[in-house]
């Protein structure tokens, strides 16, 4: 007769008992290899936090910037056009804004006539001063003319003086001769001296020619003023980007420094972060940066840092902490630091100055070797200057 069959009858909902072994024993091994397992990943984050995690420091401190350009007139008068809308991209040199511009049209259009009417008062300056070096020419013809009379009436004298000593000649002739020498030499005197009154007005009229050549310089830096006022009635963008905050309406009456609008450089984009004190002791320009902008989730972006400022944000602020005052309570403080951001094109739409960014800075080369090329970049001696400074 056969055993019975205990699996058999054994009753409905209970585990064999060689089952039971099998069980425990794949739990073991399932708790073995999980443990396993985690002892594996905790190295390998321990090994990257050594060798590449620790060196890593970030901050959600961080905002895209621009160094926007705020657009005002040179000139006062009413707006006449708006040429451009809000967001709109635009170009270096672009026209913005045309203010009423009939009041300096008036304006160089005098200038213009007085340039004309200085122009003829040298043209007749010049024409007298011209005409006197011809009267000059004459007196001194004149005095040449009465020096050969002179010569010839004392030549006369002395040819008559021996015949009326012999007799040949009467004394009334002599005397005839001698009153025309006395009057030669007056007529020579008389000459001489209206070539030299003839002479002195020459300074005169050469002081006038350098008057209205003067007054000439005058009239036109006042045309040119005239022409740039005129020209500065048409606003123009100084620099290329995309058009904010535009307050300005046709028909508003702008004076002088009023903000019309303001042109954001997008293209020219960077990155402040602000680190805490504790965060920059191995950061140099030049080091690698990770972005994550909240606007591009998922997506990382690259970046150079640029400079580190040379004070924390405190120390800018409108009004200074002083410590020295009351109790003390440190508080660690936030270094700012410049980040060049390298824009894909497929991202400029999106990004604007204002976006929160998360920054991971890579920290493992303490002299990268694109230091030399970041903008603002010390030059070799001044880094180890100030890192002796540190030192010290």
């Amino acid at each position: 007769m056969s055993p019975p069959n205990h699996a058999a009858t054994a009753p409905a909902g209970v585990a064999p008992e060689s089952a039971i072994p099998d069980r425990a024993s794949r739990r073991k091994q399932f708790l073995i290899g999980a443990g396993v397992l985690l002892i594996v990943l905790a190295l390998a984050y321990g090994m990257r936090w050594w060798l590449y995690g620790r060196f890593i420091e970030s901050t959600d401190d961080a905002y895209i910037q621009a160094d926007s350009v705020t657009i005002a007139p040179k000139v006062s008068g009413y707006v006449a056009e708006v040429l451009v809308r809000d967001n709109q991209q635009i170009s270096v040199g672009q026209e913005l804004v045309r203010l009423d511009n009939r009041q300096y049209q008036a304006a160089v259009d005098e200038a213009q006539a007085t340039v004309a009417s200085r122009q003829a008062d040298v043209a007749r300056a010049e024409a007298d001063l011209t005409q006197q070096q011809a009267k000059i020419a004459q007196a001194a013809a004149e005095v040449d003319g009465a020096r050969a009379n002179a010569r010839y009436a004392a030549s006369q004298v002395e040819r008559y003086a021996p015949l009326v000593k012999s007799g040949a000649e009467t004394e009334e002739r002599t005397a005839e001769l001698g009153n025309a020498q006395t009057r030669a030499k007056t007529t020579l005197a008389a000459n001489e001296a209206a070539l030299r009154v003839e002479q002195s007005q020459t300074v005169t009229l050469k002081t006038r020619v350098e008057q209205a050549r003067a007054q000439l310089e005058v009239a036109e830096a006042s045309a040119r003023q005239a022409q740039l006022n005129l020209g500065d009635t048409v606003v123009r963008a100084t620099t290329a980007g995309r058009v904010a905050d535009k307050g300005v309406r046709v028909g508003q009456f702008a004076q002088p420094g009023t903000r019309l609008l303001t042109v954001v450089p997008v293209q020219d984009l960077y990155l402040t972060a602000n680190f805490k004190e504790t965060q920059v002791g191995r950061m140099r320009p030049g080091q690698s940066v990770t972005l994550h902008v909240d606007a591009l989730p998922g997506e990382k972006l690259h970046g150079v840092v640029d400079s580190l400022s040379p004070g924390t944000g405190s120390q800018f602020a409108l009004l200074p902490a002083q410590n020295a005052t009351g109790n003390f309570t440190k508080i660690v403080q936030r270094v700012p630091v410049r980040i060049h951001v390298d824009v894909p094109a497929d991202a400029r739409p999106v990004l604007v100055p204002g976006l929160s960014v998360m920054v991971d800075v890579d920290t493992r080369e303490l002299h990268p070797a694109n230091a030399h090329n970041a903008p603002n970049a010390p030059s070799e001696p001044s880094a180890q200057a100030a890192a002796g400074a540190t030192h010290g």
